[in-house]
């Protein structure tokens, strides 16, 4: 992902204007706050209550994480520096470690440990090992927040515990989600980690998106008694990616159905905003199809056939480069396919230009397999014969 990414113009819709003297809601006594934006444009795919102010709970630490990312990737810190556990640290309650004064930890497993047991001591080692202090890394918090648009965001703290002072909003914490994968692509995969090992135990992800919906792969839950179970998730489905927050519910199962809802929503809106379906384009496409030929063109057919590994199964089509590269890598996952290439082919469509998403380097049989497999999971498809005459052979339904 490009570093370049400028979070504070291509998320274009997340900085709307906030009412800023909307009450602070709690969790068990208010409406429930969400917001799913795609995660490419920052367009706003749907909200609700998205600017009202929250206790953020345990997602505060994507901002602590957000810090120490940035610090490993400045080179100010490494994975395998040992910071100290001070009396601070030790005291703070659950969920933790159980870690001990005058104990030492990797920074590695500290951040493990935030991500995977959202553990509250770990959060304290990590602010006093990078700003000296807790209150004074809550202080950089707020700032690095403001600078990244987050202007309806407090911190008091890097673990998320109890302030009343310390508060977000859905919209606030969308936009954290956005810029932690936007900024630090390779520290982010390692939300989708669903069990860490610390000192003979393993502790489990709290995360049951990980496991419950395909293509989900981070990020962070929280919960205190005012702020009700929150959660802000990330999931990429056919080249389409989505960030999703939602915040205020009374329970996990609660909480859990309604991004999961948000999220199934939003990918599938952006599918059927982006995606031509490719039967569709074949249609629209300045390409020669044919069924069974007569005599005479089943031999010039037979002359011409090509060679027996340049058939291409093309999956669809997208208004972008970058979308139909994305679609067609994850087919391409999706079916195990690593001998298969990609090719994207650009292509006039009225005044536009629509870009054709293609894996190449099949014999016919492979194609016809290939594409068949694809329509058994709803994925439209068309086989294409690549020789001089650019020949269209439609796929056809077991």
């Amino acid at each position: 992902m490009n570093r370049k990414f400028n979070i504070c113009t291509g998320l274009k819709y997340i900085f709307a204007a906030c009412l800023l003297s909307c009450a602070l809601v709690s969790g068990a006594h208010a409406s429930v706050s969400s917001i799913i934006i795609d995660a490419e444009t920052g367009d706003v795919l749907s909200s609700s209550n998205a600017d009202s102010l929250r206790y953020p709970a345990s997602l505060t630490k994507l901002m602590t994480l957000y810090i120490t990312f940035n610090a490993l990737d400045k080179g100010l810190i490494k994975f395998e520096d040992k910071l100290p556990v001070s009396r601070n640290a030790a005291n703070r309650s659950p969920s933790k470690l159980g870690l001990k004064k005058g104990e030492t930890i990797t920074v590695r497993d500290a951040v493990l440990a935030l991500i995977v047991k959202s553990a509250n001591d770990c959060a304290t080692v990590l602010a006093e090992g990078l700003g000296y202090s807790e209150e004074n890394f809550a202080k950089t918090m707020t700032e690095v927040a403001q600078e990244l648009g987050m202007k309806n965001t407090t911190f008091k703290n890097a673990s998320g515990l109890p302030n009343r002072a310390q508060k977000t909003t859905a919209r606030d914490m969308a936009l954290l989600g956005a810029a932690m994968y936007h900024h630090f692509p390779e520290y982010y995969k390692l939300f989708a980690t669903k069990k860490f090992t610390y000192n003979g135990r393993t502790y489990y992800t709290h995360n049951h998106l990980l496991k419950s919906f395909e293509g989900a792969d981070g990020m962070k839950t929280g919960f205190t008694n005012a702020a009700g179970y929150n959660i802000v998730t990330s999931a990429e489905r056919d080249g389409h990616r989505v960030i999703a927050v939602t915040m205020g519910h009374n329970t996990i199962r609660q909480r859990d159905t309604k991004v999961a809802s948000l999220m199934k929503k939003g990918l599938q809106k952006l599918a059927m905003s982006d995606h031509i379906e490719a039967p569709n384009l074949y249609a629209n496409a300045d390409t020669h199809t044919y069924g069974e030929p007569s005599l005479i063109e089943a031999a010039t057919v037979a002359d011409e056939a090509p060679a027996s590994d340049v058939w291409a199964v093309q999956i669809g089509a997208f208004s972008n480069y970058a979308k139909a590269r994305n679609y067609a890598i994850s087919v391409k996952k999706q079916l195990k396919m690593a001998g298969a290439e990609i090719d994207i082919e650009p292509a006039q469509k009225g005044s536009a230009v629509i870009y054709r998403s293609k894996l190449v380097g099949f014999e016919k049989n492979e194609a016809d397999k290939t594409c068949n497999s694809l329509k058994k999971s709803n994925k439209s498809c068309i086989v294409i014969a690549s020789s001089e005459n650019q020949q269209l052979v439609m796929a056809k339904n077991n």
